[in-house]
């Protein structure tokens, strides 16, 4: 037989696009289109659909970036078209390459309520099915002008990200708004049609199934008039019966489908604009979930429920409807897809405290699943956080961006820091905006990795990003798909069905254990410095606000603050959405996030005053109290308490150096300045032993050029450090006050920018403290400040969340090599045997560490890099311009415990308050400083009981003993959201014993006893 496949192939093609597609409507009649261009920010939709229009017409200009349009279409459906399906497709100048990334809509009827979004792949509206003939049509449209940011050329810096930059050029021209009629018939050809073209793309050549479909469609081709394709296009379905009704075969791979709309709470749009979004997807997909019943779509993210219900409650009503009827699934149990590297031990619990109670509370739903299909990488202290809040089952898509190494499983057990394990599924459909296209399925079953093993993966299906949600024609598909030889099998159900099937069938999956790294977006952990350091201090503050709130309210009655703690916990774990925190956003975005961190900080402010006052007594009568909120005791104040403030000690010294500079010297430490402000030594006066490299200059600023290949917010790659400029020439060397305060000045100029440090050897204390201001005026760089150290260590301890981990300094593999960036909180460790040096931060995240032979050739040195600044141009084309303010502190001589002293020490500064107590003894007490406390709350529920949290530091067993300063009438193990998992604990009037495993985390519910 002669071959033609390529000329069916080409043939096909051509009819769809250039025939059947457009016989979907066959005719068309124009709608008369009025607009109204609202001023400043959107406006409600009653005032919108009241305000005046002006007659427009397809081809007008409209929309400046980031304005609303009102559009009012009306028109008259013809009376021949009775008894026909008939919609209205509304174009308001989309590109239908970019859904989620431009224009929208929503559409309303005259009374208000809402329709369905428009999107570029989504444009119809349902008039009637079918008509009758005479009506008359009439729609609103709130459309909104959001400007292209991410455009075919990718990362070019433009102004358009925020509204006071972007100026007021139309960015769009509307197009068709048409009734039109729709013809079912020829849009079921059209998608047998393009299945089959795309299956048959995926098939071996040499498969006899391939040609059975090209012969098929060839005959269905023959049987289309294309001058009557309404007319013939049910004898050319005819034709392709038999080979859509082959069965899969028994082995093929199950896809289970999810309809999903990935809408990042804020990216390339603010968070006002999220807002819309989310009700433009939420009414499509539960318009789709009315006409298709075997649908289901899940949506994670509570804070976007939340906004649904503040902003759009009839759209909210619609989905409690749908969520009741189990057709719309609430999934992930946390408040927003979050960033998971960079928020602290306690605000990434209370992701899911406050995600999964808002679904507990709205729905009635326990989420047993986290979804986390695009965040940057994923903490090693994950897996025991979602088995404490009460889930089972973790999904991620992100990894399969991994540059470096293809990551070996798609099913598997997760174990981590403390050994909890959670059943963990990676799509291997590499996607998490499925479109279900011929491809996309073969790739998931090519890909998974389990094959032989396992049996099922699952695809979240549906345009995401900017929203949009699962189309109809996405639907089609999977009808198609469901049962289809040489397919995968697809079938839509809920995530909860995918991971018990498929934990059922794999119970023996491998084991991943630690992090999962993501071998791409490493410089997250550094762009935009301000959205960091107001993550941090707010993490900070909301710990100290109820820690002082709570004691208050114990101690002397204090009104505990509920709802506020609850309003700003929410606001900052909003800003950890895994486009904000990492500082991937637009500048807008940015704009606003240090609003709100100034003014959260400002209330928390005031709210730790008011409750230290009530503390306090009268502070027109009494001598000062330092209060020390941090979880260890330092300089005789006992930790999470007061008492008067100590004598002040002596001064430590400062005296020149020979040959330049200065030397500091407390007793503990002895720091050398030299004549260009460079630490050249820090010798521990207690071991007798140098921390610094030999021959090294530590606190030594390094300049790096910093363009990656793409993703520049995101990215710094390898090659960055292949050229270096060491900021060695001084300005000024001075020693601070005269030279009696044991501190150092050093300002140096750089390219545009400037830099002070000052170095101070604190009294009594074994660090050597750094502040460092930053005038930063550079462009397309990357700033660090190494720490070279005679330490000789294969690996590092890095904080994390609830514990620390260790990474290599090696490069052994190209797993070790790739991990070139990575994220501590706040300490790195380096240590030998018996002796080790920590650096601590209070604002800094992204650090690199590595090793070098000495030059003796007896062993080798490790240097720590931590990462300060970046200055990429896109999204935000002024990324951290400005002045910026960082504290570090190099600690000699400290193990992994002090390290973690140290490192809530320097965040958590002692405030002073004047009154008459004679001082403010701790609500509770750990006897072994191994054992931290990360919250000391009062219960969420009203309750008055005392939530005390705490976890294993140092990586082994410990026991000790809580004691508690009230009485205690019971005590309780709970999970993160406060609930018992286990009977009353054993315990006395006064406190109760502990054992914890290596970073166990516990959370306990202490009743109080009256009296």
């Amino acid at each position: 037989m002669h071959d033609h496949r390529t000329t069916t192939e080409a043939r096909l093609k051509r009819v769809l696009e250039e025939r059947l597609w457009p016989a979907v409507y066959p005719e068309s009649v124009p709608l008369s289109v009025g607009v109204w261009h609202a001023p400043g920010e959107p406006v409600p939709v009653a005032e919108g659909i009241a305000a005046p229009r002006t007659p427009i017409e397809p081809g007008a200009p409209w929309g400046p970036p980031w304005g609303t349009s009102w559009f009012t279409v009306s028109g008259t459906v013809p009376a021949e078209w009775a008894g026909r399906t008939v919609e209205a497709l509304l174009d308001l100048g989309f590109d239908e390459n970019m859904p989620g990334f431009q224009c929208e809509g929503l559409v309303y009827r005259p009374d208000g309520s809402p329709v369905k979004g428009l999107n570029p792949r989504n444009q119809w509206v349902r008039i009637g099915a079918p008509v009758r003939g005479g009506e008359d049509v009439r729609l609103h449209i709130e459309a909104s002008a959001n400007p292209v940011i991410l455009d075919y050329h990718p990362f070019l810096p433009t102004e358009l990200g925020d509204r006071e930059t972007a100026g007021d050029v139309p960015q769009y021209k509307l197009a068709r708004m048409d009734l039109a009629v729709f013809d079912h018939t020829v849009w079921e050809l059209a998608h047998d049609l393009e299945v089959l073209g795309q299956l048959m793309a995926e098939l071996g050549e040499d498969t006899a199934r391939r040609w059975e479909i090209l012969r098929a469609v060839e005959r269905a081709l023959d049987a289309v008039d294309l001058q009557d394709i309404g007319g013939t296009a049910a004898r050319a379905r005819e034709q392709l019966t038999e080979v859509l009704s082959a069965p899969a075969h028994a082995s093929a791979h199950r896809i289970s489908a999810v309809g999903h709309a990935h809408i990042d709470s804020a990216w390339l749009w603010p968070l006002r604009e999220t807002v819309r979004k989310v009700a433009r997807t939420a009414s499509n997909m539960t318009a789709l979930l009315e006409d298709e019943p075997d649908f289901v779509y899940a949506m994670s993210q509570a804070q976007q429920y939340a906004w649904l219900k503040e902003h759009r409650p009839e759209v909210y009503a619609r989905v409690k409807k749908a969520v009741a009827d189990g057709r719309f699934v609430p999934v992930g149990g946390m408040w927003v897809e979050s960033d998971t590297n960079m928020p602290g031990s306690e605000a990434l619990a209370r992701q899911f405290v406050h995600g999964k109670r808002f679904f507990l509370e709205e729905f009635g739903i326990e989420t047993e699943e986290v979804w986390l299909p695009d965040t940057f990488g994923y903490s090693a202290a994950l897996p025991q956080l979602v088995r404490h809040a009460g889930a089972k089952w973790f999904l991620t898509q992100k990894i399969s961006w991994s540059r470096t190494n293809s990551f070996p499983h798609h099913t598997f057990w997760w174990e981590g820091l403390d050994g909890t394990r959670v059943f963990t599924h990676f799509p291997p459909m590499d996607t998490y905006n499925a479109q279900l296209s011929g491809k996309e399925v073969a790739h998931a079953a090519r890909n998974f990795r389990e094959k032989g093993a396992a049996t099922r993966s699952l695809a979240p299906t549906g345009w995401g990003d900017g929203g949009g949600g699962t189309t109809r024609d996405m639907l089609a598909r999977a009808r198609r798909l469901g049962d289809l030889e040489g397919s995968s099998r697809v079938t839509f159900e809920k995530p909860a069905d995918f991971f018990t099937k498929a934990a059922a069938e794999y119970p023996d999956a491998p084991v991943w254990t630690g992090e999962l790294y993501l071998e791409l977006h490493r410089a997250t952990l550094t762009s935009q410095v301000r959205t960091k350091q107001g993550n941090r201090r707010s993490e900070h503050l909301l710990y100290e606000a109820e820690l002082w709130s709570a004691t208050a309210a114990v101690r002397a009655g204090f009104p505990y603050p509920y709802e506020q703690l609850d309003r700003l916990w929410k606001e900052v774990l909003l800003h950890q959405f895994h486009d904000i925190l990492p500082g991937t956003s637009i500048a807008w975005v940015h704009r606003e996030a240090a609003e709100r961190y100034a003014r959260i900080a400002a209330e928390l402010e005031e709210l730790i005053g008011a409750a230290q006052r009530a503390l306090a007594g009268d502070p027109e009568a009494g001598a000062t109290l330092v209060f020390n909120a941090a979880p260890h005791g330092r300089a005789g104040v006992p930790a999470r308490g007061a008492r008067p403030e100590p004598a002040a000690p002596n001064g430590t010294g400062c005296v020149p150096r020979a040959g330049g500079g200065y030397v500091l010297d407390n007793g503990l430490l002895r720091a050398e300045i030299d004549g260009r402000g460079l630490l050249v030594s820090l010798y521990d006066l207690r071991a007798a032993r140098e921390t610094l490299a030999p021959g090294k200059a530590a606190n030594l600023l390094q300049l790096h050029q910093d363009f990656p290949t793409m993703w520049d917010a995101w990215d710094v790659d390898e090659f960055y450090r292949n050229t270096v400029t060491d900021l060695t020439e001084a300005d000024e060397v001075t020693a601070v006050d005269g030279g009696t305060a044991g501190a150092v000045r050093v300002r140096r100029t750089f390219g545009a920018s400037s830099v002070t440090q000052v170095l101070t050897l604190p009294p009594g204390a074994a660090r050597l403290e750094i502040a460092t201001e930053v005038d930063w005026h550079e462009t397309e760089k990357f700033l660090k400040a190494a720490f070279p150290l005679d330490v000789h260590a294969d690996r590092v301890a890095a904080e994390t969340q609830f514990g620390h981990l260790y990474r290599p300094t090696h490069t052994n593999t190209s797993w070790d090599a790739a991990k070139f960036e990575a994220c501590a909180h706040r300490f790195v460790h380096v240590e030998e045997v018996g002796w080790g040096v920590a650096l601590v931060t209070d604002s800094t995240y992204g650090y690199d560490a590595s090793r070098a032979a000495r030059e003796t050739g007896r062993g080798t040195t490790t240097t720590v890099r931590l990462s300060l600044l970046r200055a990429p141009r896109f999204p935000d084309p002024r990324t951290d311009q400005g002045v910026h303010r960082f504290r570090c502190a190099l600690v000699p001589g400290a193990g992994v415990g002090d390290a973690v002293r140290e490192g809530w020490a320097l965040n958590l500064p002692e405030r002073r308050v004047r009154g008459t107590a004679a001082a403010v003894e701790p609500l509770v007490s750990v006897a072994d400083e191994g054992v931290t406390v990360t919250a000391v709350k009062l219960a969420d529920d009203g309750s008055g009981d005392v939530v005390v949290r705490l976890h294993e530091a140092r990586g082994g067993r410990v026991r000790t003993r809580l004691a508690c300063g009230f009485p205690v009438a019971s005590v309780v193990r709970c999970d993160l959201l406060e609930r018992p998992v286990g009977g009353e604990e054993e315990h006395t009037d006064d406190g109760l014993g502990l054992a914890l495993h290596p970073f166990e985390i516990v959370t306990l519910r202490l009743g109080r006893r009256a009296g």
